[in-house]
């Protein structure tokens, strides 16, 4: 059996590079294994569903639902002028801003498309008409978003912690480290290349206008700052649990919207909800697919013969820490995140536990490869909506996205995996 399982495998990956939709491709590689490897089908569908009522799950239609608000409400341009008092006067500055705002953006919503829909809009023009070529500009918004699926609270972190049964708060502890540095080598990549372009920079105004301006934007910026700090202080602080956190923010941003940045409409707000429902929809629908494929796998014990098949190459925990990492980099390639961590953490979870690698370590090496697979082709979900919302070709985007990635991801890929302290700092602060 484990042959047929592994002959699935090969099967969902083929129709995964051919771009069929993913619960088909699951629901393909179960009927495989079903039809040709006679695996029953019965039990298996009703442990997936009966998944789904898992209270943890609930926490993911929230917090894409609140990200939807925040998106139509205003809430962007409030933190992008807060940011922007403080380091848009300096060369590059902007693009500092926009890599910050984005990261907030899509840390308050748990989704790096949010961070796109959110802020893109608003910042690609501007870089443009400062100077920036529009193609990279639309590379870092696009780069830079994806750091809210590392910066908590994070959707993808939720599953990990859910399907590998890993306190969620240390969960969205690990990637911390590793999200604030991969923002702060954006900035330096950002300055360096900045350095080529025929940027526009305001003058300096009097200390007094500056101080003025900088009182005002904080102000303004102060509700929807509060949001992060609701929920993030709520789960920390052990009064939340990170679905009453999620429910607590979509109830946040109800009057933050409508009453404070006046940007939300009841127009606005029905378009949010019909956008949230039909990601919802799409995620639920391929989460119990994919759990219903992992299940199989577990039951016909694919983890252990993997990690069996991969300790007679080699022994050496260096080479095969390399080895994971480059497998979950090219799943990373092909699907988005959340199926990718279903599919892969409860396979490769005892492989990691038997070289001393901590599931709470190895949340934040899967967290970083696959929030990197959101901007890496052929699947680059995150990149694609970067480039339809900059109006830019793909040509003009994937040279400056790549150069983002191998000199701010790859090196805190390698950091994370090989420097454990950089994940566990922050967990171990509270007892884990």
């Amino acid at each position: 059996m484990v042959e047929i399982s592994l002959m699935a495998i090969g099967l969902l990956i083929v129709m995964l590079s051919f771009g069929v939709p993913l619960p088909f491709c699951f629901g393909g590689a179960l009927m495989f294994m079903h039809l040709v490897g006679g695996a029953t089908m019965k039990g298996t569908m009703l442990w997936g569903f009966s998944q789904l009522s898992n209270p943890v799950l609930l926490c993911i239609p929230l917090f894409v639902f609140a990200g939807a608000i925040m998106s139509e409400s205003g809430i962007a341009k409030s933190l992008l002028d807060f940011v922007n008092i403080f380091v848009g006067r300096i060369r590059g500055g902007l693009g500092i801003v926009a890599s910050l705002s984005c990261a907030i953006i899509g840390a308050i919503s748990g989704s790096g498309l949010t961070g796109v829909a959110a802020t893109g809009p608003l910042l690609i023009p501007e870089m443009a008409a400062k100077g920036y070529p529009r193609g990279y500009a639309t590379a870092l918004v696009a780069n830079s978003s994806i750091l809210g699926l590392l910066i908590p609270p994070s959707v993808t972190m939720i599953i990990y912690g859910w399907v590998t049964d890993t306190s969620i708060l240390a969960c969205f502890l690990a990637t911390v480290g590793p999200g604030l540095l991969i923002t702060f080598l954006f900035g330096i990549v950002n300055l360096v290349m900045c350095r080529k372009f025929p940027l526009v920079i305001d003058e300096p105004k009097p200390i007094a206008e500056t101080v003025r301006a900088a009182s005002a934007a904080t102000l303004l910026a102060i509700p929807a700052l509060i949001m992060p700090i609701i929920i993030l202080g709520g789960i920390y602080g052990g009064i939340m649990t990170p679905t009453e956190a999620a429910a607590v923010a979509v109830v946040y941003a109800f009057p933050v919207g409508f009453l404070v940045y006046k940007g939300l409409t009841w127009k606005k707000f029905l378009i949010a909800s019909k956008e949230a429902a039909t990601a919802i929809g799409a995620i639920m629908v391929m989460i119990v697919f994919s759990l219903m494929l992992s299940q199989m796998f577990v039951m016909e014990e694919i983890p252990q013969a993997l990690v069996e098949g991969i300790f007679t190459i080699t022994t050496d925990k260096t080479l095969l820490l390399i080895l994971v990492n480059l497998l979950l980099f090219f799943i990373g390639m092909i699907v988005n995140d959340i199926t990718a961590i279903i599919l892969t953490a409860p396979l490769l979870l005892p492989l990691m536990q038997a070289i001393g690698v901590s599931p709470i370590h190895f949340a934040a090496i899967i967290g970083v490869n696959t929030a990197m697979g959101g901007v890496t082709p052929p699947y680059a979900s995150i990149l694609y909506l970067g480039i339809r919302i900059g109006e830019v070709e793909f040509v003009d985007v994937i040279k400056p996205a790549m150069t983002l990635i191998l000199f701010g991801y790859v090196p805190v890929v390698f950091l994370t995996s090989f420097w454990p302290q950089l994940a566990l700092f922050l967990p171990s602060l509270i007892g884990y």
